[in-house]
This record gives structure tokens, sequence and C-alpha cells, in this order.
């Protein structure tokens, strides 16, 4: 049997015109993904640094939030100064060592390079070995050719992070003397008063996860890094390497470990080619440990501090650490989170708004009142 089934022209056209409306959005969204990931980094910190703004502004003259904000934000820069200032120096320090190693580490290669060349003649491997430097000598060409343009590519893209960052920096700041103002106003649109406070604690509930997921982190970092500087400066001390890489290490290891699940790799690796400039049996002692105190943290020190901050799983959390890097880099890994916690909190909010609607209509007594309304 064949059905036949006809549409209007009306409903037709009103299809095809949400269909292209949401593909408009969805490339409006695309286009704008820098500028969106820009914005959404400085509401994140905004939302973070809120907390000791509030109390500066409180118990500053006249309650000034830009005062508040001010001081805030020249007290993170000379942390930052502070971290830089104690890191670089020793940084520099051993790569003038190692390139001083260098011509000795030279000489000892060509002292060794006659033994190898007879091993080469002995057994005819010439030929091999001139294609191989052929080869070698072919891609380094190329590389050559295509410097010039990854010169403009790395030069493009440094000024290109540094602007972005001023103007996370600029819209933080803005976000920070200007939120309770748009707050407020926000407040006052609603004329219903229980859907007010209704949305209201759901936004309360999420700046919780955001401010405590940054303690939480902050704390973590914070143990990692006296961890890593501890065992760096045990180390200077038996093994023989200098005792002010204690406090890069330290810097290091906090800085990268607020990237969260591979940060801290990041981290003990960048200590451990440090140290490895020095003594490489102190470098691989070192990646030893972090690995093991790695696991420690994973299964002990973070889920105590975490656990009843963002009340999320290990899988949960993965997830949204691996979707937040593969779509926006470095920054999405930092925010992922806190994101992933803010959807937990959407969507317990939404399911027990709706057990509690179908609850209330299959009560008896609510049928018969909606019954007697609809009747009368």
């Amino acid at each position: 049997m064949n059905v036949r089934i006809e549409i209007d022209t009306k409903t037709f056209v009103r299809f095809w015109l949400v269909v292209i409306g949401f593909a408009l959005a969805a490339f409006a969204i695309y286009s704008a993904m820098t500028a969106l990931i820009i914005i959404g980094a400085a509401l994140f910190f905004a939302i973070a640094l809120n907390s000791p703004v509030s109390r500066l502004a409180r118990i500053l003259p006249g309650q000034s939030r830009v005062a508040g904000t001010a001081i805030a934000y020249v007290a993170v820069l000379l942390f930052l100064g502070v971290i830089v200032f104690l890191v670089v120096p020793p940084i520099l320090e051993q790569t003038v060592k190692f390139s001083q190693t260098v011509p000795n580490l030279i000489d000892t290669a060509t002292q060794q390079y006659s033994g190898v060349k007879g091993f080469i003649d002995h057994y005819q491997l010439q030929p091999q070995v001139d294609k191989t430097i052929a080869s070698v000598q072919e891609s380094l060409s190329q590389f050559a050719s295509g410097i010039g343009v990854t010169i403009v590519t790395s030069v493009s893209s440094v000024f290109s992070a540094i602007t972005s960052g001023i103007l996370v920096v600029v819209l933080t700041f803005l976000m920070l003397v200007e939120g309770p103002v748009w707050t407020k106003r926000l407040w006052s649109i609603y004329n219903d008063e229980e859907r007010m406070k209704s949305d209201r604690r759901i936004l309360y509930r999420m700046y919780n996860v955001v401010t405590s997921y940054v303690v939480g982190q902050l704390s973590v970092s914070a143990i990692a890094g006296f961890i890593a500087g501890l065992s760096v400066f045990i180390l200077s001390l038996t093994m023989g390497i200098p005792s002010n890489l204690a406090v890069p290490a330290a810097a290091i290891i906090f800085i990268l470990s607020l990237i969260p699940m591979f940060g801290a790799v990041i981290g003990a690796v960048v200590v451990s080619l440090l140290l490895i400039l020095n003594n490489v049996t102190a470098g691989v002692i070192f990646i030893i440990f972090y690995i093991v105190y790695q696991q420690i943290e994973a299964n002990y020190i973070s889920p105590k501090i975490q656990s009843k901050r963002i009340d999320l799983s290990a899988l949960a959390i993965l997830v949204a650490v691996t979707i937040g890097l593969y779509l926006f880099g470095i920054v999405g890994g930092i925010i992922s989170i806190p994101i992933a916690g803010c959807i937990k909190v959407l969507s317990e909010e939404y399911f027990a708004k709706a057990k509690k609607n179908r609850i209330k209509s299959e009560n008896p007594v609510h049928k018969l009142l909606k019954k007697i309304q609809a009747n009368s």
C-alpha cells in the first residue's frame, strides 16, 4: 500500500530555513573559534580570580573593585617575575656549561672515528656509508630551503600568541571589574523570583566548581613542585650537581603540573634533561623517582584533594582533558575539567527537575486539579 505524505509549502520552507540557520550558526562558531577560546580563557581566569579580588575590594578604602583587581594583577605579575628570575639564570648557566663541554665531546668522537673507519674499510662498507651520507645531505638541503618559511611562520605564531595573551589579560581585568554590575543586570531581568533563585543556585554551583578546581590544582601542583625541588636538592648533596637547580626544578614542575594529566610528565622530562647536562645518573634517578611519585599523586594525593571539589570520575576527567587538548590545545587542557564539572552540574539539575515534574504529574491530586482546571 502506497502512503502519500503531503507537506505544505510553509512547513517545507520553515524546515529548510531552520537547517540553513543551524549551518550558518555552526560556520560562524567555527570562524570565530579563536576569539571564543580567548573569551572563554578570560572568563575562566576571571572566575578563578574573583574570590581574592572580592576579598581585597572589601578591605580597601571605598571598597574599590578596580583597586582590588589591580593589586591582584600586580601580585600575579610579581609572582611570575620571581619565578622567571629564579628559573632562567640557572638554565642559562647549565646551557653555557654544556656548550663549553661540546669541544671535548667532538674530540672524543673524532678519536673514536678512526677505529670506526678501520672497521668500515675492513668490511667494505664504504658504499653504504656514502649513500647514507648523501641521503642525509639531501634531507638537510631540503630543510635549509624551507627554513625561511619556518622562521616566518614561527615569528608569526609568536606574535599571535603574544596578542592573544594581551587580549586575555585585558578581558580578564574588565570582567573582574564589571562582573558584579553585569550579574545584577542579569538577575534584574527575571520576573519569576522562583526561577531566578533556581538559576542563581545553578550558577553558584558552577562557580564553586571552577574555584574549587583552581584551588585544588594549585595545591596539587605546589606539592609536586616542593617534592621535585627537595629531590633535586638531595641529589645535589649526593651526586655533585649544582644545588641551585632545586628552585628551577620546583618552579618548572609547579607551572607545568597546572596542565592536567600530561603537564607533570612534560615537566619531569624537562628537569631530567637539565640534570643530565650535569650528571646522567642523577637525571635517570630523578625520572624514576618522579614516575613513582606520579603514581602516589594520581592514586592518593590528587583524589584526596580534588574528589570533594569536582566529583568527577577518572574516566570523565581523562575524556574531558583529551577532548580539550585536541580541540583547543594547552588552554583547552587546563579548562576542560571545570567545564566537565559544570556540565555535570547542569545534567544533575536537569534530571532532578525532570524527575520532580514526572512525580508531580503522576500525583493523583495533581491530576484531579488539572482536570478541574481544564473543565472550568
